[in-house]
């Protein structure tokens, strides 16, 4: 089975991993603040916040901006659901905005015309949580004027996206948002095992979600109720978790990182090659903006309109021929836990319903080779032939 991502573990990895086994520190020591600067820097971050998964990051990027009871947050329904739990971790109501039809991330037009009817029913959104699907950056100079005239905060969710680029300037710089979300699974551009990080040019949200990240407490006497009783003393100022990164993850991390641009380039690289080669084919090929560098975390190919009642069988198909394929993302309002809520219908997203019915993903990694793209595009290609 040619699965549809696959970690790329190196003998350097393992070499840096062993040194911090070695190490005093096991768990968050001198290597994890060694990542976060690393990545911080790659990425033109004043702060990173290294924690033990993407959502833990995406929890604490919104307890740092402060979304509570009462509060909205909405983001797109083509996603990972972790993008809108964080919202219901912390009691906020959650909704959805339709996706771009070429793009499949949050639609900057329909983010407008849901944010002017919800300005009428005093329903407004208190953060925005876009996801930049598949490693392509959302139209975010778009949704920062939104952001801007309709009071509401920014937090990227990038976790399929660290090295890509927006007009030339790396993902993760928070030109556009509060907070930028990075996740490091082992089928992202980077792994650290398992792992994320969150970055800010905020000093005052840099502090909040390292609190957070920590159980809520400080060693820190500014921020102390009271003076302190001696050397030990600390306090819990907050109610946080045990959200921590390890040194030995931020190790692997740090080893993968220096592979960054190897790995984007490769991943473009076979994404050429399936453009290539399935480009005759009746399904939609996976559309770049042109002021975007896309670092392919996800290669996404579309049945058209005749062939999606075939798509189950297509999945299937290649599935016994040995490609495994998968599918991102069942929309979230689709899941039970969603639907008991009785807030949504899948009529108002039109464009994330249309994608589910016709959305595969192939195989696509930086270790793929290219006679396993060909071997990939000849089964899709036999797999249309037996229902076109």
């Amino acid at each position: 089975m040619i699965p549809y991502g696959r970690q790329d573990v190196t003998d350097e990895d393992v070499r840096a991993v062993c040194v911090a086994l070695k190490s005093d520190w096991l768990t968050q020591g001198p290597t994890v603040p060694r990542f976060e600067e690393a990545v911080a820097g790659v990425c033109g971050a004043r702060h990173a916040v290294a924690v033990n998964s993407a959502t833990s990051a995406l929890h604490i990027a919104c307890l740092a901006l402060g979304l509570g009871h009462g509060d909205w947050l909405w983001t797109t329904p083509i996603t990972f659901v972790a993008s809108a739990n964080c919202g219901l971790y912390c009691g906020a109501q959650v909704d959805f905005v339709d996706i771009d039809t070429r793009t499949y991330n949050m639609c900057p037009r329909a983010l407008e015309v849901k944010l002017i009817e919800a300005e009428k029913t005093g329903r407004l959104p208190k953060l925005l949580v876009v996801v930049h699907l598949c490693g392509q950056s959302c139209e975010m100079t778009a949704i920062r004027a939104l952001s801007q005239k309709y009071s509401f905060k920014v937090i990227e969710d990038a976790s399929h996206s660290i090295g890509g680029k927006l007009e030339n300037e790396y993902i993760g710089n928070c030109r556009y948002s509060d907070i930028t979300v990075f996740s490091f699974h082992p089928v992202k551009i980077i792994t650290s095992a398992e792992g994320g990080m969150a970055l800010t040019q905020c000093d005052e949200l840099a502090y909040k979600m390292a609190l957070f990240r920590g159980h809520g407490i400080t060693r820190d006497s500014q921020h102390m109720t009271q003076a302190s009783d001696g050397p030990w003393y600390y306090q819990q100022i907050e109610l946080g978790y045990n959200y921590r990164m390890t040194d030995l993850q931020a190790a692997l991390g740090l080893s993968q990182l220096e592979r960054l641009d190897q790995y984007v380039n490769r991943r473009r690289e076979l994404a050429k090659l399936y453009d290539e080669s399935l480009k005759n084919l009746p399904v939609t090929l996976p559309w770049q903006h042109p002021d975007v560098v896309s670092v392919y975390h996800l290669y996404v190919i579309r049945l058209n309109e005749k062939l999606e009642n075939r798509h189950r069988h297509f999945f299937e198909n290649l599935r016994g021929r040995g490609i495994g394929v998968n599918l991102h993302y069942i929309p979230v309002y689709r899941h039970p836990h969603y639907e008991k809520m009785g807030l949504y219908s899948p009529s108002d997203y039109p464009e994330a319903e249309r994608y589910y019915r016709q959305a595969v993903t192939l195989p696509l990694y930086p270790a793929l080779s290219e006679v396993q793209v060909a071997e990939v595009s000849k089964k899709v290609r036999i797999a249309i032939q037996e229902f076109a």
